[in-house]
């Protein structure tokens, strides 16, 4: 990259969960663009990490597919240890990963207490123990760096709330108290550790497909919430990550960005 670049991110290697589709393919690209110096593409489906690792590398940067769980945390340890024999020390951890864990389809719960216990295990699983876990497994390599960044995709069901999300959101909202705590540890190793909260995103579907989805009067009412009139792109969020990754952010730790168009303004 040019010696200006502000993004430049000085070869460090990333680690990003969740990264087979969607929101954290986008996020692998950008890294790779601004001179990463390698990308571990986490999927719990390790063909669909393998396909954007094979991506990445077209762009001439190194990567390495690995396949974890991330709520699993024996699962965690070796996909890392494999990303730092293929890549090296990680020095940049990306959590996307998230829902209710690989093989759910997010959608509304029931109210709260309408639910069972067993029904809020999978949210925790994934959205607040699978943060712990990378990061438990990333920091000592940020430590003996003497730098890291640390981004964590959350919600706004877990920045102000939401119904009938109550366990989505608390979980969400105990991994950005997480990333406070770990801001206030890192900072003197050079460690930042910040949070993007999340509205919905446009999923991903063909063009036809996507006509039907708008067409829904559903869904039109839940735009017009957004100040912006458009559902968020995974390059939205991709270039948020990129940001707190980067030199610019060297000064931001411990905070949360909204980046949800609008749909609240709440600090």
């Amino acid at each position: 990259m040019s010696e200006h670049d502000l993004l430049d991110l000085e070869g460090q290697v990333a680690f990003v969960t969740g990264a087979g589709q969607g929101a954290g393919r986008a996020i692998a690209h950008i890294l790779a663009q601004h001179n990463a110096g390698g990308i571990a593409v986490n999927d719990f489906v390790i063909e669909r990490a393998e396909t954007v690792a094979e991506e990445i590398r077209q762009l001439g940067i190194p990567a390495a597919a690995v396949q974890a769980d991330v709520g699993d945390y024996q699962s965690v340890a070796t996909a890392m240890d494999d990303a730092r024999a293929q890549l090296g020390p990680i020095t940049l951890l990306v959590n996307n990963a998230g829902n209710a864990g690989p093989n759910s389809q997010m959608g509304l719960s029931p109210l709260f207490w309408e639910t069972e216990p067993d029904d809020w295990a999978p949210f925790f699983h994934t959205n607040l123990f699978g943060v712990m876990n990378c990061c438990h497994r990333a920091m000592q390599d940020m430590v003996d760096a003497g730098r890291g960044r640390i981004v964590t995709i959350i919600s706004d069901s877990g920045r102000v709330g939401e119904a009938r999300l109550a366990a989505y959101g608390a979980a969400k909202a105990g991994a950005a108290g997480l990333m406070r705590s770990l801001a206030k540890e890192g900072g003197r190793y050079g460690i930042t550790a910040n949070c993007i909260s999340l509205s919905t995103l446009e999923p991903q579907m063909d063009e036809q497909q996507l006509e039907a989805f708008y067409a829904n009067d559903r869904i039109k009412s839940q735009l017009s919430r957004y100040t912006l009139r458009r559902f968020g792109q995974a390059s939205d969020v991709a270039n948020m990550v990129l940001f707190l990754c980067s030199g610019a952010a060297s000064w931001i730790t411990g905070q949360t960005y909204p980046v949800n168009g609008g749909y609240t303004v709440t600090q």
